[in-house]
């Protein structure tokens, strides 16, 4: 396949839409995601969660973490991540302590209530996983072509935050 190239910017032609069907499916997964977590969880009858909530507690896992952690380390994507917390410490999904050193700083981690609910996201992984296997959706070096993908943009969207370009 040949590109050719804008002679004033270097730009393949169709470039610029290309790239913006990507975020429009980057944006369209995540949504779809979430319908699938909150169809799971309808079915189990487990309703007083939402998924993002349930990906939250999926995403911290067994690890101790303090509010500020959760989105430097990928864990929460969301603007209202003090809400989610406060939500799910209310209803018993984790439990949050004070730093001793500093009293400002919260630490939070699953309760068994929690774990029981990163439980069953891994088992609907799990099955996704094994679906896209049996129906070969996409091949092992496939998916990790397309992982490439996403993580260079991931970087070009940080650098786009830090820098200005």
């Amino acid at each position: 396949m040949s590109f050719h190239t804008s002679l004033s910017t270097g730009i393949p032609p169709g470039f610029s839409g290309i790239y913006l069907d990507s975020l429009s499916l980057v944006e369209r997964l995540h949504r779809l995601l979430l319908d699938v977590i909150k169809d799971e969880f309808e079915r189990l009858g487990i309703l007083e969660i939402n998924a993002v909530q349930a990906l939250l507690l999926f995403n911290i896992g067994e690890n101790e973490v303090t509010a500020g952690e959760l989105k430097t380390r990928g864990y929460y994507q969301g603007s209202n991540v003090s809400y989610n917390l406060k939500k799910l410490v209310e209803l018993g999904y984790m439990h949050h302590q004070r730093s001793e050193i500093d009293r400002r700083s919260v630490r939070v981690r699953l309760t068994e209530k929690g774990r029981h609910i990163r439980e069953v996201m891994s088992e609907l992984f799990a099955r996704h996983t094994d679906s896209l296997a049996d129906r070969d959706v996409l091949e092992l070096p496939a998916m990790e072509q397309v992982n490439a993908s996403l993580r260079r943009m991931e970087r070009f969207w940080s650098d786009q935050i830090r820098y200005i370009y």
